[in-house]
């Protein structure tokens, strides 16, 4: 796991000998799956190692600088910075990302993966047990359900996605989960300035506003990548999330922002 190893050194984080041994066994189950199960596009052990869990604890790049001021580089991380007993959602998890390597790193945080496919949740069940970790609560559903439901909506301190829609469609998947005081994060590529510029409105007709963007260098991946942090100022309208499909079929653009 050398390349994961000197991915995370860079970020301020090292890897104890337990949390090594459990990225090899998640590495190694993601490769086992691929020939039942199309998990995830990259299979071979360096792009698992760097684009799939060192670009997933890049989130916590983003929690560290929400704790300096806008004109200043993010704190080195030395250890997890999400306090104990974070609720954190991650929508969309597909084979975990970033939910599941967050959680080795900090064991403490009440995590919980949203995915719609039934063989992937089999999967985040099987790493949930291989990996005996605690305070993991996996669902099937969808976005646009989960957030009208009591036990979920505006419940989360984070709400993170990872490749799942452009920034006015995420928004309105993520914004409905994140208490107000919390924060929705999005990983985003070199496109990422401009997806924010679109969902603008969006963003705050759905009760956020915007804390920054934080580019992201990251070993063994050329592009810049960019964690794009939204803070829940307000409630969400009740009719929010819309109906399934309605978020990416016809996304939030020309909202009036007034509630």
């Amino acid at each position: 796991m050398q390349k994961l190893i000197e991915g995370v050194r860079k970020l301020g984080l090292n890897l104890t000998p337990d949390q090594v041994v459990m990225f090899q066994r998640y590495r190694d189950e993601l490769i086992a799956w691929r020939s039942r199960v199309n998990l995830t596009a990259i299979t071979d052990d360096e792009g698992i190692q760097t684009k799939h869990f060192l670009d997933s604890l890049s989130c916590l790049v983003a929690v560290s600088a929400v704790r300096s001021t806008p004109s200043s580089a993010p704190t080195p991380l030395e250890a997890c910075p999400l306090k104990p007993d974070t609720r954190l959602i991650d929508v969309g998890s597909g084979a975990g990302f970033p939910g599941l390597p967050l959680k080795i790193i900090c064991p403490a945080v009440k995590l919980t993966l949203l995915e719609a496919t039934g063989k992937k949740i089999e999967f985040l069940k099987h790493m949930v047990a291989l990996l005996d970790l605690r305070g993991v609560t996996v669902i099937k559903g969808r976005a646009e359900e989960l957030g009208h439901s009591p036990d979920h909506r505006e419940r989360y301190d984070w709400a993170v996605a990872r490749a799942v829609a452009e920034m006015p469609t995420l928004a309105e998947y993520l914004l409905p989960l994140v208490r107000i005081g919390g924060r929705a994060l999005a990983q985003k590529g070199e496109d990422a300035p401009a997806e924010v510029s679109a969902a603008d409105r969006a963003i705050a007709h759905l009760g956020g506003r915007l804390n920054r963007l934080v580019p992201v260098e990251l070993t063994g991946i050329a592009e810049t990548r960019y964690l794009v942090i939204v803070d829940k100022v307000a409630a969400t309208p009740d009719k929010h999330p819309r109906r399934p499909g309605m978020p990416e079929k016809h996304p939030l653009l020309n909202i009036h922002t007034t509630k």
